[in-house]
C-alpha cells in the first residue's frame, strides 16, 4: 500500500504569508491574472490583493501585462523560458573566472529583479586584499554599478513605470520628478560611455564597475561587475580593464544565445 501525509494548514500560519503563497502557485497555474481575480480566490479586498501581487512584482514573482494583468515572473520561471538560472550560472562562470584571473578583481555576475540586482555568482579575486564573494547579495539597482548599467538599456517610459507606477509608491522604490530626472540623466551618461561606475555608493569602501550583457531588443537583464577596495578604484577605469569586462559580456551573451537562455521572459 502506498504511503503518504496529509499536510494540513498549521494552526499558527501567517495569514499574509499563506495568501502571498497561493498567489505564486495561482501565478503558476495561470496564464494571466487580474486583481480582482486574485481577491475573489483570496477571499480578500482588492486592494489587499493589489498590495500582495505588488510585491510579487517587486520580488520577481510576477510581471504585468499591457492589460495590467499579473502573469508568472523571472523568479518563478527561473528566468527564462528555457532553462534554469542555475544554467545561467553554469554557462557564464567559465567567462567569469578568465576574467577574474586577468584583471584580478572580484568578478560578479547581477539579475535585475525589478528595481533590485541580485548578485547570483561571483568569483573572488585571488589578491590578500579583495572584495569577498557577493553571492546572494541583493542592492537597490540605481545604485548599483550593474544595475546602473542593465537601467540604461531600459527606455525613458519603461524607467518611468519602474519609478513612478503604483507599484514603484506601494513598494516604497517611487522617485519624484526630480529624482526620475536626475537617475535618466545619470544613465544618460552610462549609455554614452557604455559602463556604469559605483564608488562607495552601496557600501563606503568598495567600488565597481559594471556592464550589460547584450541582450535581444537591447533590454538587458544581466550584468558583469567587477568589485575592488576603494583604493584600487582607479584601475577599474582603466581601458584595458574595461575592454576585459566587454569581451566578456559579449562572449556570455554568445554562449547564452547559443543555449537559448539569452532572454529572461
Amino acid at each position: 500500500m502506498q504511503k503518504f501525509q496529509i499536510v494540513k494548514k498549521p494552526a499558527y500560519a501567517i495569514e499574509s504569508v499563506d495568501n502571498a503563497l497561493q498567489l505564486i502557485l495561482l501565478l503558476q497555474e495561470r496564464d494571466a491574472l487580474r486583481v480582482n481575480e486574485a481577491a475573489e480566490r483570496l477571499g480578500v479586498a482588492p486592494s489587499t490583493a493589489h498590495r500582495l501581487l505588488a510585491t510579487l512584482l517587486y520580488r520577481g514573482f510576477a510581471l504585468q501585462d499591457e492589460s495590467r494583468r499579473y502573469t508568472a515572473g523571472p523568479a518563478l520561471r527561473g528566468v527564462t523560458r528555457q532553462g534554469r538560472l542555475q544554467e545561467v550560472v553554469s554557462t557564464a562562470l567559465p567567462q567569469l573566472e578568465e576574467l577574474a584571473s586577468a584583471v584580478g578583481e572580484t568578478v560578479n555576475l547581477v539579475a535585475r529583479f525589478g528595481t533590485s540586482v541580485r548578485f547570483i555568482a561571483s568569483v573572488e579575486s585571488a589578491q590578500l586584499l579583495r572584495v569577498g564573494d557577493r553571492s546572494g547579495t541583493v542592492l537597490p539597482a540605481r545604485l548599483s554599478s550593474g544595475g546602473k548599467a542593465i537601467l540604461a538599456t531600459l527606455d525613458g517610459e519603461a524607467l518611468h513605470q519602474l519609478y513612478s507606477g503604483r507599484v514603484a509608491q506601494l513598494a516604497g522604490d517611487h522617485l519624484s520628478a526630480d529624482e526620475l530626472g536626475a537617475l535618466q540623466e545619470e544613465l544618460a551618461r552610462v549609455r554614452a560611455k557604455g559602463y556604469a561606475l559605483n564608488l562607495g555608493r552601496t557600501e563606503p569602501d568598495i567600488a565597481a564597475v559594471g556592464v550589460a550583457v547584450p541582450a535581444p531588443a537591447q533590454r538587458s537583464w544581466l550584468a558583469v561587475s567587477l568589485s575592488a577596495p576603494r583604493s584600487r578604484a582607479e584601475a577599474l577605469d582603466r581601458p584595458d580593464t574595461l575592454a576585459a569586462l566587454r569581451g566578456c559580456c559579449d562572449t556570455i551573451a554568445a554562449s547564452l544565445e547559443a543555449v537559448q537562455l539569452a532572454g529572461p521572459h
